[in-house]
């Protein structure tokens, strides 16, 4: 029968310090090595038994590991505030004075840079970084897409806003990460509720969609219908991720029948899924396309189509994708000026043009290539119809 590990009770339920157990003759080297007790970090102990929380891994951490000065940063510092939990095995973000030294530590992942007084808070016990200096560090660390999605939580949760991240980017211009935050912060929104959503929204603006609404609530006469996760309301076009969630045979039912409450009153709701967000992401983006173009060519539903991340109405030297010219041009009146916005070259149903100023107004122009440009204002040129514009 094998001999049962040895348990002090000084040590039972605790993190501790190997060495330190050594040292005072509660534990020995081979002790440590049973199934009695799992290391955490170098010299970081658990017992087996006990369940170690995020909390109590940047707590060891931040006790044992850093050099005075040094605070919890990035997704871990974001998981503290009550943000997504990175998984066991993602390493603890630290942010290290750059006059102190550390040496690299398994578990562990150590970023040198100016660390402010106004920047280090105390959050449950442990140094933080401030939420404002946490969507910097992130910005900065991580890609743009990933970013946006711990930001949106952030702001989900009111611990930061919209405003304040900006000020905080701009009072500090001319340092490494300031356009990186200023360019996730445009992309932010609070309306967020789940990573996944976060992501499909990002990369769907990224791809050069318009710029869906969170959250939108749809009601019939004054009745609520349904909540969507990304819509636009004037195309009545929606996005829906389906999560884990979804699996629950009630939930698959309320969602069955909102969604045929919802085709009722003519929307387009497209259903996407983390495995399709993963490895068909492309076939998704054009169904979105599809279905915002299809209602574009509807009198009813005038739409211009923006590629590039294009938003908004146009500005000078811009080139846009038009469907349906007139109707865009005969509905929308830019609020800022008071010129008449008109589009001609889109006569017949469907048919498309580039729009560009001419004098006072904005005029539209067929055969020229359909592609948002700033920098070259000259035209390019005249391409066969029905053939793709050059990248």
């Amino acid at each position: 029968m094998p001999k049962a590990p040895r348990r002090p009770p000084q040590l039972r339920g605790r993190i501790f310090r190997g060495s330190v157990a050594v040292s005072r003759g509660l534990l020995t080297r081979n002790d440590l090595r049973s199934a009695a007790w799992r290391p955490l970090f170098r010299d970081v102990y658990a017992e087996s038994r006990l369940r170690v929380t995020h909390q109590a891994r940047c707590a060891a951490v931040e006790r044992w590991l850093i050099p005075p000065g040094a605070a919890i940063a990035g997704r871990a510092a974001a998981a503290l505030y009550g943000c997504p939990t990175p998984s066991r095995a993602a390493p603890v973000d630290v942010l290290v004075p750059k006059d102190s030294r550390i040496g690299p530590t398994a578990g562990l992942q150590v970023h040198h840079g100016e660390v402010d007084l106004g920047d280090v808070v105390e959050r449950a016990g442990v140094r933080v970084t401030g939420p404002e200096r946490t969507c910097w560090d992130l910005a900065r660390w991580l890609d743009l897409v990933e970013a946006v999605v711990v930001i949106d939580a952030l702001l989900d949760r009111r611990l930061t806003d919209v405003s304040t991240l900006r000020e905080y980017a701009l009072a500090r211009a001319g340092q490494r990460g300031w356009r990186s935050l200023l360019r996730a912060v445009d992309l932010a929104d609070a309306g967020a509720e789940s990573p996944q959503e976060s992501r499909t929204r990002v990369r769907l603006v990224l791809a050069g969609l318009p710029r869906p609404q969170t959250q939108w609530v749809v009601a019939d006469q004054g009745r609520f219908v349904a909540r969507l996760d990304l819509a636009w309301p004037a195309f009545k076009v929606a996005v829906e991720y389906d999560g884990l969630w979804h699996d629950d045979p009630e939930q698959f039912h309320r969602d069955r029948r909102r969604l045929n409450r919802l085709l009722g009153g003519e929307w387009i709701v497209l259903h996407v899924t983390g495995k399709r967000l993963r490895e068909d992401f492309d076939g998704f983006l054009a169904e979105v396309r599809a279905a915002l173009r299809a209602r574009s060519r509807s009198p009813w539903h005038p739409m211009i189509v923006l590629e590039h991340g294009c938003s908004g109405l146009p500005e000078e030297g811009d080139h846009y994708i038009l469907d349906r010219a007139r109707s865009w041009g005969a509905r929308h009146r830019q609020p800022a000026r008071a010129e008449r916005v008109r589009a001609v070259g889109g006569a017949r149903h469907g048919a498309r043009g580039a729009i560009r100023r001419r004098g006072g107004t904005w005029s539209g122009r067929r055969g020229s290539c359909w592609r948002r440009r700033r920098r070259c204002r000259s035209s390019r040129p005249r391409r066969r119809p029905g053939t793709p514009c050059r990248p």
